[in-house]
């Protein structure tokens, strides 16, 4: 039996056109149309394995978010004329049943399908990504209405969700642990919002997930990044590593050097070595958790990861390093052919177990946001 971990060069060498002409082809059509609720509207969270609705699943308003960037970003790469308007309809609904439905400050956490509050809890990672999304519409075309809904939550972040321990509360009411993921994601915003709006201000905002990353959530003796923390940033042992979110790093702190100028090649350097360690033999692909000494915790193997390791040898490819953009091109052949191979048209299988058995029976909306900034990150630096 072959090894699938080896990728042949011949199927690196038009893997972004492939993969730009399968997003534009099948994912943006299928998403906007099937994956739209037309009767209460709102973009539906997940299919089913047939490619139908899933009509009456939950609606969590971080896919909601999500899926407008989707189609804000589409329409910004002239993938598809009407996301524009796609996404300008998904926000609106959005504004109309998320933003402090209960009269409170901030966005909700889940819906019911009619667009009911099925959580009214306001959590951080949700709030990062409806920052993303308003972002990336705003690049669009500079609303000025867009710019207040920026402004009301950056308000809201920093009058409600700030911790006097750095970074911000993990939700309101406050929980524990905390984690690195939101931070990740706020830090992702704000590049977006700065590239947005050319406001030094969110350099600053930028600069201080930076220092956060620095301080408390990176591990410069083991060159590993921890998932999970004490309200005060102390490890919660033992300390758990995701490959996904190393390589994920490598990308955010690309961008944040392209914005501000600060070098962060040798903290990249450190994490893409990190992310390698995780690998599943047969398939090359990445694992979903580790421990800080190396060892493989959970052999499963989710979609997002895979985009993850491409966008992260992407931003070395864009920095120069020798061999990064074959690198990026067989992370790309990899999503390709064990994920996105699916009998739906713009669909994806979304996790597997170590034999390489489809452990999701649905096809959640959650993943087209990775493939999306995965192919789009690769059509600008590798195909520019």
């Amino acid at each position: 039996m072959a090894d699938e971990s080896i990728i042949p060069a011949a199927e690196t060498v038009d893997v972004v056109a492939r993969l730009k002409r399968r997003v534009i082809e099948d994912a943006i059509p299928l998403w906007s149309t099937v994956g739209w609720d037309h009767a209460t509207g709102g973009f539906i969270d997940r299919l089913h394995r047939d490619g139908s609705a899933d009509a009456a699943a939950p609606r969590r308003v971080m896919v909601q978010a999500r899926q407008i960037y989707c189609y804000a970003k589409a329409a910004q790469m002239g993938w598809y004329p009407e996301g524009r308007a796609i996404a300008l309809k998904g926000l609106e609904h959005l504004l109309a049943k998320a933003k402090a439905p209960d009269g409170k400050p901030g966005y909700v956490h889940r819906l019911t399908p009619e667009g009911a509050v099925l959580d009214a809890r306001r959590d951080a990672y949700d709030h990062a990504f409806i920052l993303f999304a308003l972002a990336t519409v705003y690049a669009l075309d500079q609303d000025a209405q867009i710019r207040a809904e920026i402004d009301a939550l950056l308000a809201f972040l920093d009058g409600h969700l700030r911790s006097p321990h750095g970074g911000v509360h993990e939700s309101l009411p406050v929980s524990l642990p905390r984690r690195q993921n939101p931070h990740m994601h706020l830090f992702e915003a704000m590049i977006a919002c700065f590239d947005a709006t050319h406001d030094l201000s969110f350099q600053n905002r930028a600069g201080e997930f930076f220092a956060l990353f620095l301080a408390n959530l990176y591990d410069k003796r083991k060159c590993a990044l921890g998932e999970y923390f004490e309200e005060d940033w102390s490890k919660i042992e033992p300390v758990s590593v995701e490959p996904g979110h190393q390589a994920e790093w490598v990308w955010l702190l690309k961008g944040f050097e392209r914005i501000t100028g600060c070098p962060t090649g040798p903290r990249r350097a450190e994490l893409l070595a990190t992310a390698l360690r995780y690998r599943d033999t047969a398939t090359g692909c990445l694992v979903d958790e580790g421990d800080d000494t190396g060892n493989i915790r959970r052999s499963t193997r989710r979609l997002w990861p895979q985009t993850e390791m491409a966008k992260a040898w992407i931003a070395q490819a864009e920095s120069g390093e020798a061999g990064a953009a074959e690198e990026a091109r067989a992370a790309l052949v990899r999503l390709e052919r064990h994920y996105l191979s699916h009998p739906v048209r713009g669909g994806w299988y979304d996790q597997f177990d170590s034999d390489g058995k489809s452990l999701v029976d649905t096809i959640p909306a959650s993943s087209f946001y990775h493939v999306l900034c995965a192919v789009t990150e690769a059509e600008q630096v590798l195909e520019g």
